[in-house]
């Protein structure tokens, strides 16, 4: 992606994720509540900081501009943030807010919230930012940052999109677009009618709070986002309902600050607040589509320059360059198999399918996983020097392994929009098939050269007559 577009200021409260993503199959025998084993963890930018970064994938330059401290999260996050955005700092009074979710494949369980940080007070440079902007996107979580740029946002000329939250204060008079949820935007409706029957939130309930905030905020618009429905949009009076392009399943966490980063950016750029809206929908339904937060996850761990070894646990590279293909708009392509004595077949269909996308990962099965496909004499090569071998192709950019018979639980992990099979597979429904389709993938079937087989490879190895003695072979 080249910065040829709009910069934006993003103006907010940054916080600190973690996932602990693992399998939930059974009950813990002392207690009602699931176990969760085989766990990952892994660390992203949370809050302003992910709409941040959200907005950079688009394409454009970011400034930051938010509250960090001298405590281990924030220190943390500026590690998370490096290269991706430009930092604006304000001061940061108690420590970086964090929080932890305890998942079982795309289902959270339980999270863990730690911190109470706010925002201590303005600085001219974050001033400065602001009053230079072409675009201000306002992540609004609730501890102080926006309180204490009120001032400064009140004042810029450059179009202002503002995210706001319940913990927070309504946006600045004369925002171009604010972007509460259903909730969000029933619970300041609220505020301004205490004889509210506290209706749950639908189509008629958004569209009267999105009017009534119109007015009480003196915006230029509301836009509600109604999560798997689009979102309503509002300049007062006749509202507009923006459906989404397609049915998206996934981790939602996140998708309103992707909404919000592209209404602000395509704001920036130009476009009509109709326009603008539409693009916002259409990104946040790709978004959980392919995953969600977790596009921008990096895994928890030491981290060096260096690729691991062939012989490592290389699982979690192919997480993690999965993800940044992802984030930088790019396709992921994905082939599986076991890749047992590797030959011209194999070569061709990966060389196929690297050419179809921007990455391509390949997913190989375990020792075990093959030993129960193909039986007792299997696999031939182990699969520290299948790995190694597969890593040594200049079309492989990574390699999974994995343990299952099927590789739905990597695939989970990858989410890739193509998952690439030979041609041999043309008249049968894989059982992956149904997984990929549900974030929006695609299986697509790529020429496969006939005659190459492993199991004939050796066969014909164990029946070729030993060398003559004496004689090269």
């Amino acid at each position: 992606m080249t910065d040829s577009r709009t910069p934006l200021v993003v103006v907010g409260d940054a916080l600190l994720d973690h996932d602990l993503c693992g399998r939930a199959e059974r009950l813990a025998p002392d207690a009602p509540v699931p176990v969760v084993h085989g766990t990952r963890r892994s660390s992203r930018p949370g809050g302003a900081a992910l709409a941040a970064c959200l907005a950079a994938a688009d394409g454009r330059p970011v400034t930051l501009v938010t509250a960090l401290g001298p405590d281990a999260a924030s220190d943390t996050l500026r590690e998370l943030l490096a290269g991706r955005v430009t930092l604006v700092e304000v001061p940061l009074e108690g420590t970086l807010s964090s929080k932890t979710r305890v998942m079982a494949g795309d289902r959270p369980l339980l999270r863990l919230d730690d911190g109470e940080g706010r925002a201590r007070e303005a600085t001219p440079q974050a001033v400065s930012a602001i009053a230079a902007a072409a675009g201000v996107l306002v992540a609004d979580y609730g501890r102080g940052t926006a309180d204490v740029l009120r001032g400064a946002l009140a004042h810029t000329e450059s179009p202002v999109v503002w995210d706001p939250h319940v913990r927070g204060r309504p946006p600045v008079p004369g925002v171009r677009l604010a972007t509460p949820s259903a909730q969000e935007a029933r619970a300041f409706a609220r505020r301004l009618d205490d004889r509210d029957s506290g209706e749950t939130p639908g189509l008629r309930t958004a569209a009267r709070d999105a009017r009534a905030l119109v007015g009480a905020w003196r915006a230029r618009a509301v836009a509600v986002t109604l999560g798997d429905r689009g979102a309503l949009l509002s300049h007062g009076e006749t509202p507009l309902l923006v459906p989404t392009p397609a049915a998206a399943t996934g981790d939602p966490c996140g998708a309103g600050d992707r909404f919000a980063a592209a209404a602000a950016g395509l704001l920036a750029d130009g476009a009509l607040t109709e326009a603008a809206v539409q693009g916002a929908v259409h990104a946040a339904t790709r978004y959980v589509a392919e995953g969600g937060a977790r596009a921008v996850a990096v895994p928890d761990g030491p981290r060096t320059a260096a690729e691991p070894a062939g012989d490592g646990d290389t699982t979690a590279d192919a997480v993690r360059t999965a993800a940044r293909v992802r984030a930088a708009g790019g396709t992921v392509v994905a082939a599986g198999g076991c890749f047992d004595l590797l030959h011209a077949g194999h070569v061709t269909l990966l060389q196929a399918a690297r050419r179809a996308g921007d990455c391509l990962v390949v997913c190989v099965n375990s020792d075990d996983s093959v030993r129960r496909r193909k039986g007792d004499g299997r696999p031939l090569v182990p699969a520290t020097d299948r790995v190694r071998v597969l890593r040594a192709l200049e079309c492989v950019d990574a390699v999974a392994v994995f343990d299952e018979d099927t590789p739905e639980r990597i695939l989970g992990e990858l989410r890739p929009h193509i998952w690439a099979k030979g041609g041999d597979y043309a008249r049968t429904r894989l059982p992956e098939q149904p997984l990929v389709e549900s974030w929006g993938g695609q299986v697509l079937l790529l020429p496969y050269l006939d005659g190459r087989s492993t199991t004939g490879l050796a066969r014909r190895a164990a029946t070729a007559p030993a060398p003559t003695v004496g004689r090269p072979t």
